[in-house]
């Protein structure tokens, strides 16, 4: 499990637990000095960060190949991002849980989409009378996550619009819940949010399209969201390439963009949950969670805030521990205090991983 490690300085454990040191023993944190000679460490120290949306295993295509999805995951790592939730892949990247030096990967399975309302080659294609039993069979593959795709553009309307029908979604959510996993759903448009809110989602993904009517319903069922900011900002790029052909798509999704820190802003004051992914593997390279960050604070939210969404609460949401006694020592070490400045973020001075400096 390598050296045993004194990690002195600043060590960030929650925000309100800021402790001067910790030892990591074994791959694990203690809080009490050990007898053994240790390795000395010092700066600025978070848990490891959390890309909460993220495609190890997938590129623009579709499925990639081992040593792709290796580079992906490597990429995350030296970025600070050591947990990761693989929101939707076809690829199986079950062999990474046993490398040492990768992220740890929570997963939602496969996409599941309407027949040609997704991108080609990421997700099951069917329609709503097949939503459950494809519910349950990617909650059975997954690590606790359902991943649905709750709305894409119909070529009929030429916009925006939703995929399922209500009764499909109460069905397949409460098939999930059955199975012990939680449901996440992507969403662009306003439309699809209030359906899956009331069939009981658990997540929406990018959310660009809340408003005053389905903000307070989100608050008031609990729902969480991951905005991924750093993809949003493609939107204007994609509106310009789609516009010949689908003029209606292509200002909606001008209109999101324009409005998009506000409604993150918005969902916080509310009292959303809020918590950072890059949606990083598509379209976007991996690597980009500081930036991710860096975005929410540009939206407005306190930089504690944004650091919780990427550190301490994101860990705590998915079930996965922080810098508490006993835990696997997944932590990343700064030159800086990051509450002073999130760009610190994106310059780790050192990575530890699972007990081992690895980068």
């Amino acid at each position: 499990m390598g050296d045993v490690l004194h990690i002195r300085g600043r060590i960030l454990a929650g925000p309100d637990d800021v402790r001067d040191e910790l030892w990591v023993v074994g791959g694990r944190i203690s809080y009490e000095r050990p007898a053994a000679e240790a390795v000395a460490v010092e700066g600025w120290v978070l848990p490891g960060l959390v890309d909460a949306h993220c495609h190890v295993g997938l590129d623009a295509h579709g499925a990639v190949d081992r040593d792709t999805a290796e580079k992906q995951a490597l990429t995350e790592r030296d970025a600070g991002a050591l947990l990761l939730r693989d929101a939707g892949s076809p690829s199986d990247t079950r062999w990474t849980d046993a490398r040492d030096d990768l992220p740890r990967i929570i997963r939602a399975g496969r996409h599941i989409a309407r027949t040609r309302r997704y991108i080609r080659n990421y997700a099951h294609e069917i329609e709503p009378g097949d939503l459950a039993v494809y519910v349950r069979r990617e909650a059975r593959r997954g690590d606790g996550w359902v991943k649905l795709v709750g709305d894409w553009i119909d070529r009929d309307t030429g916009d925006l619009a939703p995929c399922w029908p209500k009764d499909a979604l109460a069905e397949a959510i409460a098939a999930a819940h059955q199975e012990g996993a939680r449901v996440t759903a992507h969403c662009f448009a306003e439309d699809s949010l209030a359906d899956l809110v009331t069939a009981g989602i658990d997540c929406v993904e990018h959310a660009t399209g809340l408003t005053d009517e389905t903000v307070p319903l989100f608050a008031e069922h609990g729902v969480a969201i991951v905005p991924t900011l750093v993809n949003i900002a493609t939107f204007p790029r994609l509106a310009a390439a789609g516009e010949a052909k689908f003029p209606r798509w292509s200002d909606h999704l001008r209109t999101l963009h324009a409005r998009r820190h506000e409604t993150v802003r918005n969902a916080y004051d509310a009292g959303i949950a809020v918590y950072t992914g890059t949606d990083a593997g598509g379209g976007l390279p991996h690597g980009l969670i500081a930036a991710e960050v860096e975005e929410l604070v540009t939206a407005g939210l306190p930089v504690e805030a944004a650091l919780s969404a990427a550190t301490w609460g994101a860990r705590k949401w998915l079930g996965r521990p922080g810098l508490t006694e006993g835990a696997p020592a997944d932590l990343v070490v700064y030159d800086a205090d990051p509450r002073a400045d999130v760009r610190v973020l994106a310059a780790p001075r050192r990575i530890v991983l699972r007990g081992n400096v690895v980068g």
